[in-house]
């Protein structure tokens, strides 16, 4: 098995991830925050050392205003949503997942206007552009750090200053950044910040985040029980539990900050020049081979471990489908829940194949995609 699709999730994760989900399943499988026995205390208490060490690694000052939610796709809707009102305006930018796009769009109906901003070919963007697009009753500013299709690394600090200077919310999306690149809220002008569990962070399906920042008013769009303020048919405005209603996954959660303790130990720089040794090997060979089509910054020190390809004009798709019933090699193709990067990069009809590399990806396993994209060309 080569499996290059750690974009969408990584795997194998750390094995102290599965371990502790099992015991988390099979020791204490209680409910957390709803009784006051041994068990759902245990639990509970693996629930906040998870927020303990998801505030450290974002250089968050109080763990209770990090949200557990199921994805970052939730934590994006939370935060676009919550924030905006009919006449608001919002910008964001043409390299965003659909799921910055699609809420952004929903909420046109209600009368909230939104600037898309144009990137560059390679994915960059000038954050000039976001300057010019500011308006007075521009609200929120979303944007993605690291693109899912192309790896670009966009100039976050820059934004956030830019935000912070006309007193704008910024919204970042750390879906394919977060574990990888130091990312400290403060220092970045961050004020929302959506994280998966399940991909950079090494934890299971199921998990993710929302860092909001103190003071910020953000309206929570589901209600119910808390295990706190029960007397009160109101639903809590306290952190975390305005937005944590009804039972948490607390085994993906205790399995997340496993993950977590994983990145600490072997070092998040670590991980990250591993993963761009490897994807500067992959882009250097992939050039060498005819055929080949390449899109990005085509630079490991300014995109993350995500490059995208082409061969020729055949269909993504197709490629993908040899790579994986010929060779055993895992990859994504097609779109990517990402039309406008596809706009803006040329290849919105053909799609792309999208090679994304992890941690415990190593250079043999590059050799052998290498070589099958050699024979590919050749033969097809």
């Amino acid at each position: 098995m080569y499996y290059f699709d750690n974009g969408a999730t990584t795997f194998p994760k750390p094995q102290e991830v599965y371990d502790e989900i099992y015991r988390a399943m099979t020791e204490y499988g209680a409910n957390p925050g709803r009784s006051g026995h041994d068990l759902a205390l245990r639990a509970s208490r693996g629930i906040y050392e998870t927020r303990e060490d998801l505030a450290n690694l974002f250089s968050v000052k109080n763990p209770m205003n990090i949200v557990f939610t199921y994805n970052c796709t939730e934590s994006l809707n939370i935060g676009i949503k919550g924030l905006l009102k009919p006449g608001d305006h919002v910008i964001t930018t043409s390299m965003e997942h659909n799921s910055v796009l699609r809420p952004i769009k929903h909420l046109e109906s209600i009368g909230v206007e939104n600037t898309i901003v144009r990137c560059q070919r390679d994915g960059q963007i000038d954050p000039n552009e976001i300057k010019k697009a500011i308006r007075k009753n521009t609200r929120l500013i979303v944007t993605t750090h690291v693109s899912n299709l192309t790896g670009t690394i966009m100039p976050v600090k820059d934004i956030g200053s830019l935000a912070r200077e006309h007193g704008i919310p910024y919204l970042l999306d750390a879906a394919q950044s977060a574990g990888v690149y130091q990312i400290n809220v403060e220092e970045l002008g961050v004020d929302m910040l959506a994280f998966p569990g399940h991909k950079g962070l090494l934890g299971p399906q199921g998990t993710g985040g929302l860092y909001i920042r103190e003071g910020l008013k953000v309206e929570q769009f589901i209600q119910g029980g808390t295990g706190s303020a029960s007397y009160s048919l109101n639903q809590p405005e306290e952190m975390p539990d305005k937005f944590e209603s009804g039972t948490p996954n607390a085994p993906g959660i205790i399995g997340l900050g496993k993950g977590i303790q994983y990145i600490n130990r072997r070092g998040m720089d670590n991980i990250r020049h591993h993963e761009e040794d490897l994807t500067r090997y992959f882009i250097e060979e992939a050039a060498r081979i005819d055929g080949i089509k390449l899109y990005g910054p085509l630079d490991a020190s300014r995109q993350g471990a995500v490059v995208a390809l082409n061969i020729r004009d055949l269909d993504s798709s197709e490629i993908s489908f040899v790579l994986n019933e010929e060779f055993g090699i895992y990859v994504r193709p097609g779109l990517h829940c990402a039309p406008l990067a596809h706009e803006t990069i040329g290849t919105m009809e053909q799609g792309a194949v999208r090679f994304s590399f992890g941690p415990f990806n190593v250079l043999e396993e590059l050799e052998y995609a290498i070589n099958a994209l050699h024979r590919i060309s050749k033969e097809l």
